[in-house]
């Protein structure tokens, strides 16, 4: 398992991400899909999220990324393809001829990823013996 943990909750949610440029027109190739790359590693880790896995197909976007719980999937996706829009639409509108800033279509397609179900279930069962272990430990461990 690989927890991840903030001040009040330890957590593990990953999200696979699809979604494709305006039109499904083939944008993504050379140097810019090379920018692209980088730039969605740096701003999920602004976010606090990471990027488990990736590729950039000519006309859409794969990811399994990695979301903290304060933060909902539409916000990261939104914040992603937003800021990737308006990088790409100040750095390549004149060469390419790109609208405004509408470089990706609306919308995405997401689906979790999770613990198997008989992992949950175990978890789950296991709980009332490791809430009795760690009060015995409490126990033995207070200074009187």
């Amino acid at each position: 398992m690989n927890n991840k943990s903030l001040s009040h909750s330890t957590w593990d949610c990953k999200f696979h991400g699809v979604f494709s440029s305006k039109y499904r027109t083939k944008r993504l190739y050379g140097e810019l899909r090379k920018e692209l790359r980088e730039l969605f590693i740096k701003l999920s880790l602004q976010k606090g999220c990471c990027i488990e896995e990736g590729f950039l197909m000519p006309d859409h976007v794969h990811m399994l990324i990695s979301i903290p719980p304060k933060y909902s999937v539409s916000h990261i996706v939104g914040f992603l393809k937003g800021k990737t829009a308006l990088y790409v639409a100040n750095k390549y509108a004149k060469k390419r001829r790109y609208k405004g800033y509408h470089f990706w279509a609306r919308g995405y397609f997401v689906s979790t990823t999770g613990y198997n179900e008989q992992v949950v279930r175990r978890y789950i069962q296991n709980q009332e013996k490791n809430d009795k272990v760690s009060d015995y430990a409490d126990l033995f461990t207070r200074a009187y």
